[in-house]
């Protein structure tokens, strides 16, 4: 497996043209249930079937398909309708925002009681370290190769089989006589059987098998010839059911319902390492929102300090206790804030330390994991189309839904069968020889002693209730199968729409939020201005002065959500359509291939 580092500004708009995206379902929908098609009764409902398959994907492409270009996200005017100078916004830059920071925040004491160390990450380090290390991903590693040996297990069925067996007896009985003493029968002998069977892909059974048995007797007044003898009988015998249980339909479900398994755990854990990846760069993102508001939180107290001193400070000339008390409180609540913020970052810390699973950076350490990248603050381009196509075709939850009506459809045709008669047919051919010499047996073999037996067996259950009853389960767990595929394909779209709407949304609130951070940086720079002419001194402007300052803070945490949330929108996104190995450039192999 492979891994280069993330691109969150590549074009959303994968996909293929609609009539292969829908060749592609349709396709599916035909080899859902196999050779079942061959059989006349079961076409109508195939036919049915993959219509049903097909129009569950294309309704919910119909709408979208009326408008499939592309667009891409877009912003209204932000920070022009503020009218502000280009040095003032330089000067409020410098105020506020990501890039006015520039020092590492303090993280306080870690549970050692000693000063927090760090790690710098990347996103690209994070998600790849989480696709190769984290433990949900190496426990799903292994389902597939389980379901392989499963698969292995079921196709040995039709392995030829060994058997033998040895006997050997001494029998010293007593035999009624007239006129004298009890007569003795003794026999010795020695059997043994040798053969080998195969279950056929037909439903029958195919059986060759050698009998040779060895026999000494000495029975009083009494001769055998040959005697000692070595009787020989080879056996070709084929059972084959005529109707229940006739066919490769019926003989290959197992093998075709093992094989659906090993598809279903593949695709399952393609699902895993595409949650893991997007839960990854998630929190990734969230730890970046932390690591600025702490950064922000840190930012406010220390201005809320010099506002307070100053209006300590104006204790002697105008500021009641009422007035200073109130700004203490403020800064004090300030520093629980702070405390909050640099507990959620741990937390936070430790959440991404455990979806990576890097041995390096153990889940028991208390360095912080510090965020090496900047989420993206560009447009994307997007086709509806292109997007919801790509999700009903690439979504694991897709493909393991297709594979639930399979197996639903198998299970089908297995219950149908067994609603005819059990009608079996045994052919068979026996070859045998005696001598009082195996190998002079041997040679005998097949000269004069020919059996040859066909036979017929018929069982019906009056009523068959029971197996009417069974087919009918099957052909309702069918029709669920494929309602729960439509809502699979319903669930799918909905994920993928929601990430559009959250793209669409956060990229014109990130301007917006940017916007209404300039202005509260003005709003705190004015202030400073008048402050320092003389006329922001008196304790009801440097109260005033506090809320300015919680203001622009809680401007700068909306602009780094925003901006997060954008970012996140867009994992989500990749996710909702199945592709969020490819656009991590991972390349996807199965265990055991």
């Amino acid at each position: 497996m492979t891994h280069q580092p993330t691109n969150p500004r590549q074009n959303t708009g994968r996909g293929v043209g609609l009539l292969p995206a829908l060749a592609l379902v349709a396709g599916g929908a035909g080899c859902l249930s196999g050779c079942a098609s061959h059989s006349p009764l079961a076409q109508d409902s195939e036919r049915q079937l993959r219509q049903s398959v097909v129009e569950a994907a294309s309704r919910e492409l119909a709408d979208a398909q009326t408008q499939p270009k592309p667009v891409v996200t877009a912003r209204s005017e932000g920070i022009e309708s503020l009218n502000l100078r280009e040095d003032i916004q330089h000067e409020l830059e410098q105020m506020a925002g990501p890039s006015s920071y520039h020092a590492a925040p303090e993280f306080g004491p870690d549970l050692l009681g000693t000063p927090a160390r760090t790690v710098t990450v990347s996103l690209e380090r994070a998600v790849r370290s989480s696709l190769e290390n984290n433990n949900s991903v190496q426990f799903g590693r292994i389902s597939p190769a389980i379901q392989e040996q499963q698969l292995i297990a079921a196709e040995a069925a039709f392995d030829w089989t060994l058997f033998s067996s040895l006997t050997w007896d001494n029998s010293d009985t007593a035999r009624v006589s007239i006129g004298g003493q009890p007569s003795v029968d003794q026999n010795q002998s020695l059997s043994s059987t040798l053969g080998v069977r195969r279950s056929l892909i037909g439903g029958g059974r195919f059986t060759m098998q050698q009998d040779l048995s060895y026999t000494d007797q000495a029975t009083p007044g009494q001769t055998f010839s040959p005697n000692p003898a070595n009787d020989l009988r080879w056996t070709f015998q084929w059972d084959q059911p005529l109707l229940r249980n006739a066919g490769s339909e019926v003989s290959r479900a197992q093998i075709r319902v093992t094989r659906n398994a090993e598809r279903n755990a593949i695709q399952t854990l393609r699902r895993d390492m595409i949650k893991t990846a997007n839960d990854t760069e998630q929190t990734y993102w969230r730890l970046v929102k932390a690591y600025s508001d702490l950064r922000i939180t840190q930012r406010l107290y220390e201005r809320g300090k010099k506002t307070r001193d100053q209006v300590q400070q104006r204790a002697i000339i105008d500021a009641n206790n009422a007035q200073i008390a109130d700004a203490t409180a403020r800064v004090e609540a300030r520093r629980a804030d702070i405390l909050r913020a640099q507990a959620n970052l741990q937390l936070l810390s430790n959440q991404l330390k455990t979806l990576m699973n890097d041995p390096s950076i153990p889940v028991g350490s208390e360095a912080i994991l510090v965020p090496a990248d900047q989420p993206a603050d560009e447009p994307v381009q997007f086709s509806l189309l292109e997007c919801l196509r790509t999700s009903v075709q690439h979504r694991p939850e897709v493909v393991n839904a297709m594979l639930a009506i399979d197996d639903a459809s198998i299970r089908q045709i297995v219950a149908d069968n067994q609603r005819l008669p059990d009608l079996t047919m045994r052919l068979q051919t026996k070859l045998s020889a005696i001598d009082n010499e195996p190998l002079k047996a041997y040679g005998d073999l097949g000269e004069r002693f020919i059996d040859y037996l066909a036979g017929l067996n018929l069982e019906m259950p009056i009523g068959n209730r029971a197996a009417e009853a069974g087919f009918r389960q099957r052909r309702l767990e069918r029709m669920q199968s494929v309602i729960a595929y439509r809502n699979t394909v319903q669930q799918v779209v909905s994920d993928t729409k929601t990430a559009l709407y959250k793209i669409a949304f956060n990229y014109p609130l990130i301007e917006q939020t940017r916007a209404s951070r300039y202005a509260a940086a003005n709003v705190l720079r004015v202030a400073d201005i008048e402050k320092e002419q003389g006329l922001g001194f008196t304790p009801e402007r440097l109260n005033i002065e506090l809320n300015n300052q919680e203001s622009l803070s809680r401007a700068e945490q909306s602009e780094i959500e925003a901006i997060t949330d954008y970012n996140i929108a867009i994992a989500d996104l990749f996710a909702s359509m199945g592709t969020t190995l490819e656009r991590n450039n991972v390349e996807f192999v199965v265990p055991g291939e």
